[in-house]
């Protein structure tokens, strides 16, 4: 089953005290950061994330979309809020699995419920890239690496059929 993961991007921000410290010093460098964190969150929970900015106060300013390893990231036109586009954005997202939608704004919270999505509030995200992050530490620890060459851990069959091709070449 797909999971979708729904971000407000300022809220979390601002919920988050590294990266509230960090948007008092720059903004722009918090946003980065905040990218940085949700890619390799995506990459190691396989979740899909989706990731919305305010932008409305921005004047002249269209709604943006640009894709950074996997992470969709939105930024609303101008008299548009994060919310807005978030309940948008829930609507057009495949009913293939859960959508959660990461606010700790309880108007926002009720209109998402609302739309069928479920609410995850940003210590409650935190917490579960906390969890996949030493669950995949695990992981790792457990795999044998030890052999570091490629052809040592190939099945027999498929190595009898690069070494074949290999000759071939000579």
């Amino acid at each position: 089953m797909n999971e979708y993961i729904v971000v407000d991007g300022y809220n979390v921000i601002h919920a988050w005290p590294e990266l509230a410290k960090l948007a008092n010093e720059n903004l722009e460098h918090a946003r980065d950061k905040l990218v940085d964190i949700l890619v390799n969150y995506a990459g190691f929970s396989g979740d899909r994330v989706v990731l919305v900015f305010d932008a409305h106060s921005v004047k002249g300013d269209v709604e943006r979309y640009i894709e950074v390893n996997g992470v969709q990231i939105f930024y609303t036109r101008e008299e548009e809020t994060a919310d807005s586009l978030i309940e948008r954005l829930v609507g057009d997202i495949p009913k293939d699995g859960n959508i959660r939608v990461v606010t700790s704004d309880w108007e926002e919270q009720r209109v998402i419920f609302g739309r069928g999505a479920y609410r995850m509030t940003p210590k409650e995200l935190m917490t579960r890239m906390r969890e996949i992050g030493k669950e995949n530490r695990r992981h790792l620890m457990r795999k044998d690496y030890t052999d570091s060459y490629l052809e040592n851990r190939l099945a027999g069959h498929i190595r009898q059929i690069f070494e074949q091709w290999r000759r071939k070449k000579e």
